[in-house]
């Protein structure tokens, strides 16, 4: 299976955020992959949004350790914004409807875009892998 099919079908990426004191927050979450960024809906007030709002650098894996695929990044939170390609693949993969203003499991919903800086492992095949 390609990098490609596996950002496609995976449920879950392992989204790593720095707290303020530069503590690492660590957690699995929903994503897409679509024009080449991982995008995730989450909770406005949670923990990973607000450490994403004060530093926009993030890191991303698949959950096989045995086929990695990491990749830094950086985070714009979009408060409203929904593109319709994005809205249709969460839909699609999770039966979830991110349009909705707040959702009784996360709160108010955002949707972040990350946009991958640099794969350390595993980029898909159209895009460059990183040297080091």
């Amino acid at each position: 299976m390609t990098t490609t099919d596996r950002l496609d079908r995976e449920r879950n990426v392992w989204l790593a955020t720095a707290r303020p004191d530069g503590r690492p927050h660590l957690t699995p979450i929903w994503f897409v992959y679509r024009r080449g960024r991982f995008w995730i809906g989450t909770g406005r007030d949670n923990v990973k949004t607000r450490n994403a709002l004060d530093n926009p650098a993030v890191s991303v894996s698949l959950q096989d350790g045995d086929d990695p695929v990491v990749a830094e990044g950086t985070v714009t939170v979009h408060q409203r914004e929904r593109p319709d390609d994005v809205v249709d693949a969460f839909m699609a993969k999770y039966g979830w409807d991110i349009t909705i203003a707040d959702d009784p499991d996360v709160g108010t919903v955002v949707l972040w875009e990350i946009t991958p800086t640099k794969w350390l492992y595993g980029g898909p095949e159209s895009e460059p892998l990183a040297t080091d």
